[in-house]
């Protein structure tokens, strides 16, 4: 029997979806699922968030939803239709929907979180693919896998990092086959667990371009990107421990990135970028950025 959560064919050949998915993380954005900030506050999970927690920065979670209203009007500017998590008080965290699921050509993949206290996002987020009728290309069963390690960064190629804790050797594995089985390439990266993700130190601005912290990504992963041909924008380790790495590419040369993120923003203005930069720093001092945020439902090809 065919399970009703498995777009997915053995073996390899499944059908691309045509309302839905996404080949590059640097196609046109055209709609975009955002987790609720009904319920968010900062959790003692992460490097950034214990180091704001320890220095006793109040969080104000009224400064939160305005910040988190001014990103969906950056999206909005840009014409990208936006989709919603529904709110769950257990699911503080959930605002950062990148994990609980990712985006692929076939349909998204439902992830499966490291965290206790985030592990029932999985079931918000099936819920919302189901019934916004968007077939679920498979689910995570080995191991766990999270969203911000994932990213792809152009057709036919796949990067992943894991640090064994939020990405697991087993999860990876998992997913490695099934692209692997579609003729996909996916490259896998190691990294040590202060990092959190990989999108905190690594992640695809436009087309070829990605914005890196130099100082810290491995240096296999350095000359990977440059065998494939990627120009870097280095961001400075301190700017991405406060997620100034962690931003979203709109395509047709437009980025989303975080007011505080002044380097990476000189950059892509000097690249001839188009930079819409609503200030989050509520948000991201909890360990999670714009792109941590927002999952893509469909990108079109340039």
């Amino acid at each position: 029997m065919t399970s009703p959560w498995k777009h997915r064919q053995d073996g390899g050949q499944t059908a691309p979806l045509q309302q839905w998915g996404m080949a590059s993380e640097t196609d046109i954005l055209e709609r975009v699922l955002v987790g609720p900030i009904d319920h968010y506050s900062w959790r003692d999970g992460n490097a950034t968030s214990r180091r704001h927690l320890a220095n006793g920065t109040p969080f104000d979670a009224g400064i939160a939803r305005q910040q988190y209203g001014e990103m969906l009007d950056a999206y909005r500017q840009a014409d990208v239709e936006v989709q919603f998590l529904q709110p769950r008080p257990e699911q503080p965290y959930a605002v950062f929907a990148r994990d609980s699921s990712v985006m692929t050509p076939w349909g998204p993949i439902i992830c499966q979180m490291f965290s206790p206290w985030r592990r029932s996002e999985w079931l918000t987020v099936l819920e919302f693919y189901q019934q916004a009728q968007i077939p679920v290309y498979d689910v995570v069963t080995a191991g766990t896998f999270e969203g911000g390690d994932f990213m792809l960064i152009e057709p036919g190629v796949a990067l992943c990092g894991y640090s064994g804790e939020r990405t697991s050797p087993a999860g990876i594995q998992q997913v490695k086959g099934w692209f692997e089985q579609e003729g996909w390439e996916f490259h896998t990266v190691p990294f040590d667990p202060h990092f959190l993700h990989l999108d905190v130190q690594c992640i695809m601005v436009a087309e070829k371009l990605a914005a890196v912290c130099t100082a810290v990504v491995p240096d296999s992963l350095l000359a990977w990107l440059k065998q494939k041909g990627i120009d870097i924008l280095d961001v400075p380790y301190k700017d991405a421990m406060e997620l100034g790495c962690n931003i979203m590419s709109l395509g047709r040369e437009r980025v989303l990135l975080p007011k505080e993120s002044l380097a990476l923003k000189q950059q892509c203005l000097a690249r001839g970028l188009t930079v819409l930069d609503p200030d989050i720093g509520m948000i991201t001092k909890g360990g999670g950025g714009v792109h941590c945020m927002c999952q893509p439902l469909k990108r079109r090809p340039r």
